[in-house]
């Protein structure tokens, strides 16, 4: 005599689904790829739209998070272009320091139709590269003090493990102390 069995088979968990494949990461990857980076990429199980929440995530501190912000910085022609900055997740940006340091009259923070526009990402999965066009970048110098910083990858479930050299390299970015 077979036994009974014990209740209902518990539900197949579906597999998570392959962002790979996914527009923004695979123009972020693919701009990898072109500066000659195959980075580990993860894909967390849920959205990671904070340097906190990515932080918890991967089991790391905020401050190796390398937050990706988009601001809106006015020139002094009176124009408004994208301002990539590239944040420790362990502090705030000082815009009117950046905006000084950068020769802006102001950098503000943008809103999320200003981002997408020129990142083609939503916010809380800006990565540093894989947009449009290329955007002035600068790169906080305090991502300098870890061997290695964590970077969204163009989706809200994925990063990218990189280093501060490796950000300032693929971005042609310009290190600042921005806090």
């Amino acid at each position: 005599m077979s036994p009974e069995p014990a209740g209902p088979a518990p539900a197949a968990v579906p597999p998570p689904r392959d962002l790979t494949t996914h527009p923004a990461v695979a123009a972020v990857l693919e701009a990898l790829a072109v500066q000659h980076v195959r980075p580990e990429l993860r894909q967390l199980p849920g959205a990671v739209r904070t340097a906190k929440a990515a932080a918890e995530a991967l089991g790391i501190t905020p401050a190796e998070i390398a937050n990706s912000l988009v601001f809106a910085a006015t020139r002094a022609d009176g124009g408004v272009e994208p301002l990539l900055v590239l944040a420790s997740g362990g502090h705030r940006v000082d815009t009117a320091k950046v905006a000084g340091l950068a020769e802006y009259v102001a950098v503000d923070q943008a809103d999320p139709d200003f981002v997408r526009l020129h990142t083609g990402m939503a916010i809380g999965g800006v990565a540093p590269v894989g947009h449009p066009r290329r955007l002035r970048t600068i790169v906080d110098v305090t991502l300098g003090r870890y061997a290695r910083v964590w970077a969204a990858a163009g989706h809200s479930h994925t990063v990218f493990a990189t280093t501060y050299d490796e950000l300032i390299r693929v971005t042609a970015g310009q290190p600042m102390d921005v806090a």
